[in-house]
Protein backbone atom coordinates (compact mmCIF):
# COMPACT_ATOMS: atom_id res chain seq x y z
CA UNK A 1 0.00 0.00 0.00
CA UNK A 2 1.45 3.32 -1.08
CA UNK A 3 0.10 6.43 0.65
CA UNK A 4 0.04 9.30 -1.83
CA UNK A 5 -0.61 13.02 -1.42
CA UNK A 6 -1.48 15.42 -4.21
CA UNK A 7 -3.98 13.44 -6.29
CA UNK A 8 -7.07 15.55 -7.02
CA UNK A 9 -8.77 14.04 -10.08
CA UNK A 10 -9.04 11.09 -12.45
CA UNK A 11 -6.04 12.30 -14.44
CA UNK A 12 -3.94 12.10 -11.27
CA UNK A 13 -5.07 8.50 -10.76
CA UNK A 14 -4.01 7.70 -14.33
CA UNK A 15 -0.60 9.33 -13.86
CA UNK A 16 0.07 7.29 -10.71
CA UNK A 17 -1.16 4.11 -12.42
CA UNK A 18 1.14 4.73 -15.40
CA UNK A 19 4.11 5.49 -13.13
CA UNK A 20 3.65 2.16 -11.33
CA UNK A 21 3.04 0.31 -14.59
CA UNK A 22 6.30 1.68 -16.01
CA UNK A 23 8.31 0.11 -13.18
CA UNK A 24 6.51 -3.20 -13.81
CA UNK A 25 4.22 -3.25 -10.79
CA UNK A 26 1.19 -5.48 -11.38
CA UNK A 27 -2.41 -5.70 -10.12
CA UNK A 28 -2.41 -1.91 -9.64
CA UNK A 29 -5.37 -0.22 -7.98
CA UNK A 30 -5.22 3.54 -7.38
CA UNK A 31 -7.84 5.16 -5.13
CA UNK A 32 -8.41 8.90 -5.34
CA UNK A 33 -10.82 8.77 -2.40
CA UNK A 34 -8.40 6.94 -0.11
CA UNK A 35 -5.27 8.70 -1.38
CA UNK A 36 -3.40 5.48 -2.00
CA UNK A 37 -2.35 2.85 -4.46
CA UNK A 38 -2.16 -0.89 -3.92
CA UNK A 39 0.02 -2.98 -6.21
CA UNK A 40 2.02 -6.17 -6.42
CA UNK A 41 5.60 -4.93 -6.58
CA UNK A 42 7.65 -8.10 -6.36
CA UNK A 43 11.29 -7.12 -5.80
CA UNK A 44 10.85 -3.45 -6.77
CA UNK A 45 12.44 -1.36 -4.01
CA UNK A 46 10.54 1.22 -1.98
CA UNK A 47 12.97 3.84 -3.30
CA UNK A 48 12.12 2.96 -6.92
CA UNK A 49 8.39 3.15 -6.15
CA UNK A 50 8.79 6.49 -4.41
CA UNK A 51 10.92 7.91 -7.22
CA UNK A 52 8.45 6.83 -9.94
CA UNK A 53 5.49 8.43 -8.18
CA UNK A 54 7.37 11.59 -7.23
CA UNK A 55 8.63 11.93 -10.82
CA UNK A 56 4.95 11.90 -11.85
CA UNK A 57 4.38 14.89 -9.55
CA UNK A 58 2.96 13.40 -6.35
CA UNK A 59 4.22 12.97 -2.80
CA UNK A 60 4.66 9.55 -1.22
CA UNK A 61 3.75 9.73 2.46
CA UNK A 62 4.58 6.11 3.17
CA UNK A 63 4.78 2.58 1.86
CA UNK A 64 3.47 -0.35 3.87
CA UNK A 65 2.69 -4.01 3.40
CA UNK A 66 -0.96 -4.42 2.49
Amino acid sequence: KILIEGMSCGHCVNHVYEALDEIRATDIKVSLEEGNAIAEVGDITDDAIKEAIEDAGYDVLGIEEA
